[in-house]
């Protein structure tokens, strides 16, 4: 009966790690599309946790703006919106408890943390590294509850 307990116990550690690493994603596409909107609306700061890509598509949308008017910041805004969506994809299905959606994921993030370390935003870097840690905890989550083993087992 306690070893039930102790089972029960360790199944809902596991589900909340589940859940905590596949918020990230939600929180990465949120902050990003936010990130974006301040940029293109001339704002002084933005959020560490956005996407590099994001900020470099704003980059050119603004650089549209100058060449085509006002429909920059219509492509720019849509390419952002795609590039959050794609995360919060990722989101809904690691929520979902899919391996291939943290994996995927976190390569897209990680490829997405190179932007920073090329523009030499190592603060930026770091924190991509952080969080790919987080999101990394979930997976690992997932992938003991498929297999039926713990998250603490060694």
């Amino acid at each position: 009966m306690a070893e039930d307990a102790k089972d029960r116990s360790e199944k809902k550690r596991n589900e909340d790690k589940i859940k905590s690493g596949a918020n990230w994603f939600f929180w990465i596409a949120g902050l990003s599309f936010i990130n974006s909107i301040l940029f293109l609306c001339n704002g002084k700061w933005n959020f560490i946790v956005g996407l590099g890509i994001t900020q470099l598509v704003d980059v050119v949308g603004l650089e549209l703006v100058k060449a085509i008017g006002n429909a920059g910041y219509i492509v720019a805004g849509i390419l952002s919106m795609m590039a959050a969506g794609i995360f919060v994809l990722f989101g809904i299905f690691a929520r979902r408890k899919c391996n291939w959606a943290f994996i995927a994921g976190m390569m897209v993030y990680a490829f997405d943390g190179l932007v920073f370390l090329l523009v030499q935003d190592f603060l930026g870097v770091g924190f991509h590294i952080f969080v790919l840690f987080l999101i990394a905890g979930g997976f690992k989550a997932n992938k003991m509850l498929r297999e039926g083993a713990t998250f603490f087992a060694v």
